[in-house]
């Protein structure tokens, strides 16, 4: 690979210069700071740079958004502190799913074959009631199903069937989850 002629290739942020900058010197201190512990502040910080955040969302100290304009959050979400959001394409994050500590979704790589090391950006949606356990990273193009759970340390660049529990790293299946009761 040859560095010097590294590119972005068609990619594009998807906000102009201005905003890219307001969010970078206003929006992201105010969601990752540890001085601010109200989630409520956070949350609207997000949505005035163009997030799309649901209701009783709970966002802790430290959580870092690349681009907001490229998240989609439901309802009843908990973002675990530390956890890096590094969005260059959209994450959906369905609603009643845990991103716990130091989590990190990645949406994008580079192609080591290509001699340009060229920008291979795809999009991470992890749906409802999923858990995403402390210092678990997903990579780009990863579709997380319904009821899943990645555990601790858990690493994972392809996609999680619903109702079961992977682990390792890579992650893989370990346990599959049986259909909750109604309550």
């Amino acid at each position: 690979m040859r560095l010097d002629n590294y590119t972005v290739g068609t990619y594009t942020p998807g906000a102009p210069y201005w905003k890219q900058l307001l969010w970078y010197f206003f929006g992201s201190p105010l969601v990752e700071s540890h001085l601010i512990p109200i989630s409520l502040i956070k949350v609207w910080t997000l949505r005035i740079f163009g997030a799309k955040i649901g209701q009783g969302v709970r966002i802790k100290p430290g959580v870092r958004v690349k681009f907001p304009w490229r998240l989609t959050i439901g309802d009843y979400v908990w973002l675990g502190e530390e956890a890096w959001i590094d969005n260059i394409a959209p994450v959906t994050i369905e609603s009643h799913v845990c991103i716990s500590q130091r989590v990190y979704l990645c949406t994008g790589n580079h192609d080591w074959n290509h001699p340009e090391f060229k920008l291979t950006p795809a999009p991470i949606h992890i749906q409802e009631s999923s858990w995403i356990a402390a210092n678990s990273a997903i990579g780009p193009g990863v579709n997380v199903g319904k009821d899943t759970v990645l555990t601790l340390g858990g690493v994972t660049g392809h996609s999680l069937e619903a109702m079961t529990i992977y682990s390792g790293n890579p992650a893989r299946a370990i346990k599959k989850k049986k259909d909750k009761e109604p309550q």
